[in-house]
């Protein structure tokens, strides 16, 4: 595949020898009775940088997530030292020591990913942090916009955005995934299927298709976030379309096998509700349009006097760019999307005023208990995913053609594909293939 978006960001490179300090302490291995790990511990390093970029604060919670997620024991007091040494700054004391030029040029950077220009301040916020790890005070922000771009102000009203809310409750992650398509990109040639945790909200996948209503590669994605978890939901929640019939048949078959006492006439594996009433997965959609799907409409559209889609050979170029770099971006999104905190809701019954992928990971915190079957046997699942017709089912052209597209992509020297550069390498790759 191509140098695409990163998908997260890199903790600086640091030589982890200036972290230690010369002793003439007896420890000199740095173990102590609480099996806290050693100043210079380059994966208690990242972890900590990799949660900063989240824009997690609270010194619990870091806690929570170093422990879930990383399996490393730090104390909040240690926490705490440990960013001061590692020169992890909160977003006060970053907009008050970092130039000015650079501040604005980061917020400049950020709002250019963004031509339709429906993320506020606090989603420009998200995206600093998410792809840059540094953190800017909101209000520096929303001034620094506001002067830059008035009018786009006035444009996200909020009378706009306002939606009716129903209550959702489930007993813990996995306890119910909500599955659906996403046809916003349908027009353009890109459609998308995805699978989020009713009670996280986490996203557990976003995948472009060559066709979300095939149910051989709806089954195919459904088993692959399987795979992922390591085990099946206590229940499967789908809209009534047919392409999701394979997935209901895979999810009843797989419930009963791992967990028989669970009976499927008392409590279906799997349960088809109109499209208004799966909300989990409807409102993930509305907040992916309005963050995401909007600009890469823009963007394609830039390409309108350059791409003739009745040229084969234009045709097939653009289906191998455009879905890997659509595909790199839905990866991006997720990983954001888990790590935006929502605002607090006394009246949810599901957690809220968190992120959903710490929700996810650390549910005894909020209340929950997870509910995923498992283990499944992954060999099995491999089984199944090949009898369904394996990668190619989710791939927009041949392996042939990939790899010779990926051989003239490398040529170019290229690091990076974006939404920017795209229609640029386009016309650099297409005399080439």
């Amino acid at each position: 595949m191509p140098a695409t978006r990163q998908t997260g960001f890199r903790p600086p490179d640091v030589d982890m020898s200036l972290f230690r300090k010369e002793t003439t302490s007896r420890n000199k291995e740095g173990k102590n009775q609480h099996d806290c790990p050693p100043i210079d511990d380059p994966a208690v390093f990242n972890a900590l940088w990799e949660i900063h970029r989240t824009g997690e604060t609270n010194k619990a919670n870091i806690k929570g997530i170093l422990k879930s997620k990383y399996g490393i024991e730090l104390s909040e007091s240690s926490i705490t030292r440990r960013k001061k040494a590692y020169g992890i700054l909160g977003s006060g004391a970053t907009t008050r020591t970092l130039p000015e030029t650079e501040k604005r040029q980061l917020i400049f950077d950020q709002m250019a990913k963004d031509p339709s220009r429906m993320q506020g301040p606090r989603t420009i916020k998200e995206g600093i942090a998410f792809d840059q790890g540094v953190h800017l005070t909101r209000d520096y922000i929303h001034e620094t916009m506001k002067m830059q771009d008035p009018e786009a102000f006035a444009d996200r009203h909020p009378r706009a955005k306002k939606i009716h809310r129903t209550q959702l409750v489930a007993l813990g992650p996995n306890d119910e995934w909500s599955g659906d398509g996403h046809d916003k990109l349908t027009g353009i040639g890109f459609p998308i299927w995805g699978v989020r945790d009713v009670w996280s909200g986490k996203w557990l996948g976003l995948y472009v298709l060559p066709n979300n209503r095939l149910k051989l590669a709806i089954a195919y994605v459904w088993l692959k976030i399987v795979k992922e978890q390591g085990g099946v939901p206590i229940q499967m929640t789908t809209d009534c379309g047919s392409e999701t019939g394979r997935v209901y048949g895979l999810a009843t078959a797989l419930r009963e096998e791992y967990r028989p006492e669970l009976d499927v006439n008392e409590l279906p594996a799997h349960k088809f509700l109109k499209s208004i009433f799966n909300i989990t997965i409807e409102r993930g959609w509305l907040r992916l349009r309005l963050q995401w799907g909007e600009n890469v409409k823009l963007f394609w559209e830039a390409g309108a006097t350059i791409y003739n889609p009745t040229d084969l050979k234009q045709y097939m170029l653009v289906q191998w760019l455009w879905s890997t770099l659509i595909q790199s971006e839905l990866d991006h999104l997720l990983e954001r999307l888990n790590n935006h905190k929502v605002r607090k809701d006394k009246e949810k019954k599901n957690p809220s005023g968190a992120r959903p992928d710490h929700a996810f990971a650390c549910p005894e915190q909020f209340g929950g208990q997870s509910g995923l079957l498992k283990p499944v046997d992954l060999d099995v699942i491999d089984a199944l995913m090949e009898e369904l017709g394996g990668e190619e089912l989710i791939q927009f052209v041949s392996p042939e053609y990939a790899a010779r597209a990926k051989s003239v992509f490398d040529s170019l020297g290229v690091s990076q594909l974006t939404m920017e550069n795209v229609w640029n390498i386009f016309s650099a790759m297409l005399p080439l293939m």
